[in-house]
């Protein structure tokens, strides 16, 4: 009897360290995956997403809202399947969107090389073309959400919207 109460004791000490062992590298696995996205960008910076708006369209404030809009979602959606974690640095660190300006179609295609080169979520939109802009106009590129240093390092030199 007491072979058989010492057996069962010590399967059930085994079997609750296993899931204490898992769930501990489960928590601890879930910071180091964090811990790699800013080491990925070498940067301790704050996250943010960049809305680049091309004003050579003339559009309206609506249609500007609207399209950034669409380029915000777009990036959110990239960066949920192919970067998470600094998703959610940028999410739990206050969402920061920086709306800036361009007046040139190329420049906007040249930041957009330049963002997915070092590695950045980009999502540029084109416009359908039922209201104020010609079908298939691009109208806003998306970069990031990402480290502020890295962001700039291909929209800083842009002003503000």
């Amino acid at each position: 009897m007491d072979l058989n109460l010492s057996f069962f004791t010590g399967l059930s000490c085994g079997v609750i360290i296993g899931i204490s062992l898992f769930a501990l590298k489960q928590y601890f696995g879930s910071f180091s995956k964090a811990a790699k996205t800013v080491q990925k960008f070498s940067s301790n910076s704050e996250y943010k997403l960049v809305l680049v708006v091309r004003t050579d369209l003339n559009m309206s404030k609506g249609k500007i809202a609207a399209q950034c809009g669409h380029a915000a979602v777009g990036a959110f959606e990239k960066a949920l399947k192919r970067d998470p974690e600094s998703l959610k640095v940028w999410q739990m660190t206050g969402q920061a969107k920086i709306a800036l300006k361009t007046d040139s179609v190329d420049e906007i295609k040249q930041i957009a090389e330049n963002a997915k080169k070092i590695g950045l979520i980009t999502s540029l939109i084109r416009d359908a073309g039922r209201t104020q802009i010609a079908p298939n106009s691009i109208t806003v590129l998306g970069v990031g959400p990402a480290p502020k240093d890295v962001v700039d390092r291909v929209t800083g030199h842009l002003k503000l919207l």
